[in-house]
């Protein structure tokens, strides 16, 4: 199996919720029509965003095939659901179900109740995992301010070369350039190093991403893309400034009480995919209220996603 290296933006999609907090899937399909009219490249389902520590196998299992039928006749739209948990056994169970319904890679991040000690033996956990999909590229997802596991990237990559054949990469949400770097000259490249840090687009393009996974990718995708041909023509003040955009965007998820307020921007966009579950918290109907007007500050609208008109209600 030889795993292409991704480009451009791919999001990593909220799961749409009823208010009494079961699945909407019926949102997808426009979801998925949403993000293609951005430019978005693909979507990584069941993650961070997409609440997957917060559902079940069965749940995580309905909302790959959701994505799956709404995108089966799309090679250019890649779709990866997070299959990583506590439960290896669950793990690999979802990573076989991804296979059946014909999504198109694996991601898995380290168990992080019992923590792997060594990364020799995170390396041993990917590996039966991606076993049971040989011909499935797959993704250590790398996330160490939530998992408690943080090994240096390059170390995983040595510990896994030529001993996971279908390892394609790293998804990797984290701030040390000098890792990320390492690993990206790795071989001359041999892994596919996924950005995972919206705020810190500009100095990854710098060491030379090819490809983002990103939350904030749903809502403001033509941000992003300004910023990456801002840097693409030199234009180095202009991708600074529109850098410092994106920051001021993100500081108001934290204004207003962290990941579920990314839900709050989807529904500036017209696209309302609900709340989160608990234990996270949701912004109330007065906050929203001053979230919006804070969104006017920093001319949310002018850098926005669009909703296709076919899709407006």
């Amino acid at each position: 199996m030889k795993a292409e290296h991704l480009q451009g933006l791919i999001a990593a999609p909220f799961t749409p919720m009823h208010k009494d907090g079961s699945l909407n899937l019926s949102l997808i399909p426009a979801y998925y029509e949403m993000l293609k009219a951005n430019n978005v490249k693909g979507a990584f389902i069941c993650g961070s965003t997409g609440e997957g520590v917060s559902m079940s196998t069965a749940e995580k299992k309905a909302v790959a095939e959701a994505w799956a039928a709404c995108t089966k006749n799309d090679p250019d739209f890649i779709v990866m659901p997070l299959v990583g948990g506590t439960s290896l056994t669950d793990c690999k169970e979802l990573a076989l179900h991804a296979k059946e319904v014909g999504l198109d890679a694996v991601s898995f991040t380290a168990p992080f109740y019992f923590k792997p000690a060594t990364v020799e033996t995170l390396a041993r956990v990917c590996a039966e995992v991606a076993s049971v999909v040989p011909d499935m590229p797959f993704y250590y997802y790398h996330i160490p301010v939530l998992t408690g596991v943080n090994f240096a990237m390059y170390d995983l990559l040595q510990a896994v070369d030529g001993l996971i054949p279908n390892f394609a990469g790293v998804k990797y949400t984290h701030e040390d350039f000098m890792d990320f770097l390492s690993c990206i000259t790795y071989k001359n490249g041999k892994y596919d190093m996924l950005w995972g840090r919206d705020e810190n687009m500009l100095p990854a393009l710098a060491l030379g991403t090819k490809a983002s996974v990103g939350s904030t990718f749903n809502y403001a995708a033509p941000l992003y893309y300004d910023l990456i041909d801002a840097f693409h023509n030199g234009e180095l003040k202009r991708a600074a400034d529109l850098q410092q955009t994106s920051i001021d965007m993100i500081r108001l998820l934290g204004k207003y009480g962290g990941i579920a307020t990314g839900k709050a921007y989807m529904k500036l966009i017209g696209m309302d995919c609900g709340g989160f579950r608990l234990p996270v918290n949701n912004m109330s109907e007065e906050e929203f209220v001053q979230f919006r007007a804070d969104t006017e500050k920093i001319n949310f609208s002018s850098f926005c996603s669009g909703i296709p008109e076919k899709l407006k209600q």
